[in-house]
Order: structure tokens, then sequence, then C-alpha cells
């Protein structure tokens, strides 16, 4: 399975637990807690995927400076 795939497949898993958590009706400070892991994990996912994107269009020895670039902009 490649990293996005398991990048999706972490994040499904995360927000069924966020759906079992309001199910429980479990505190809301938890529940805000998966929130916040599950935008940082989707910010993962889309630098994961615009890297790879991009990365086949650029030489290798680039890669590591694009990466770090979209790691600053989706951070913002």
């Amino acid at each position: 399975m490649g990293t996005v795939q398991k990048r999706i497949s972490r994040l499904t898993g995360q927000l069924r637990g966020i759906q079992k958590m309001i199910e429980d009706e479990r505190g809301v400070v938890e529940i805000l807690q998966q929130i916040a892991a599950v935008k940082k994990a989707i910010n993962g996912l889309t630098r994961e995927i615009l890297t790879n994107l991009l990365a086949e269009e650029l030489p290798a020895k680039k890669r590591s400076e694009l990466n770090e670039l979209l790691k600053r902009a989706i951070d913002l």
C-alpha cells in the first residue's frame, strides 16, 4: 500500500473514531483534540499528494526543497 493510501486509511479510521466519540457522548475537549489531529493528518495528505504530483516534473535534487516549501505553505 502506498503512502497516500496509508494516510487515507488512517484518516478514515480517525474520522470513524470521532463519530464513535460523538455517539458515546465523550467530552468536547477529547473530540476537539481528535479533530485537530485529523486536520494535521489532512495537511500531511495534501502535502504528500502535491509533492508527488509536482515531483514528477522536477529533478530529484529539487524534491526536498519542494517538500519544505509545500510544508510551509500548507501549515500557514
